[in-house]
């Protein structure tokens, strides 16, 4: 049985300022987005377009700027109203008090695609287009992030078996070993995602099959990490069995084969 590393959530000192893991953590993802970005950008789907829609390198720095505020809005906003409506409703300007934690990716993912939407009419792209673009630069963005929950030790898994060898313990989670959830996490959503996209990515797809493989495997990734994942305390488990976060990867399943569905009908681009 393994005990979850104490690491100093803070990785560098400079006087006054802090850096802390976490934050580097999103850095990693920022530039990791960048550069997935500028590569995707040779393949053939995007390397092809010419004329007024065509793609540069100027447009994955504006889609990151834009992406970071809808995680940002989206993700607190999808938080207070996914998770904690009630508590939030009592206590409006707790909202604003995001230094005590709170996110939603589900949520976070809702922001991104309306900043895309405004993205897309700016630059006069299909949205569709747009989403298939940065939908294989995501996964590592993810990793990333459930790199800085281990650090941290938060958002940890259910209880485990103690004969299982990487079952962990970890502070304030009490003396029961549990499963490493965020490591499951950052090789399913994370590692493992994003290979199969960038590989279903790299040759030409009918618009909208790439965003819906992303869907579908995201919602499909997070179903199945959910299981080891400790539920959040003030919801447990809810209909079925199931916690928040799969009953918020269903819908993702089902539009991503719904809408994979509907980019088989059309024609090839």
């Amino acid at each position: 049985m393994l005990i979850h590393p104490q690491i100093d959530p803070v990785a560098l000192s400079l006087g006054p300022l802090s850096v802390h893991w976490y934050g580097l953590t999103y850095l990693a993802a920022f530039l990791m987005f960048v550069w997935l970005g500028r590569r995707r950008l040779r393949h053939p789907s995007f390397a092809s377009i010419e004329g007024r829609g065509a793609w540069s390198a100027r447009d994955v720095e504006d889609i990151l700027f834009l992406g970071v505020l809808g995680v940002v809005l989206g993700g607190r906003i999808g938080y207070v109203l996914f998770y904690k409506p009630l508590e939030y409703l009592a206590h409006p300007l707790k909202v604003f008090a995001v230094w005590e934690g709170g996110m939603s990716f589900h949520g976070g993912m809702l922001g991104v695609l309306l900043a895309m939407v405004w993205f897309a009419h700016s630059r006069h792209k299909p949205w569709l287009q747009v989403m298939d673009f940065i939908a294989p630069c995501v996964p590592t963005g993810l990793a990333a992030g459930r790199i800085g929950n281990f650090i941290n030790g938060e958002l940890w898994g259910r209880a485990a078996d103690p004969a299982l060898p990487w079952a962990m313990l970890f502070r304030g989670a009490g003396d029961l070993p549990r499963h490493p959830s965020q490591l499951y996490q950052f090789a399913l959503e994370g590692l493992l995602l994003f290979a199969l996209l960038w590989l279903y990515a790299r040759q030409p797809r009918r618009r909208g099959e790439v965003s819906a493989a992303f869907l579908a495997g995201y919602g499909l990734m997070r179903f199945i990490a959910e299981y080891f994942r400790e539920p959040d305390a003030h919801l447990g488990l809810l209909q079925m069995g199931l916690s928040m976060g799969q009953w918020l990867s269903l819908p993702m399943i089902l539009a991503g084969f719904l809408l994979w569905l509907w980019a088989r009908r059309q024609p090839a681009a």
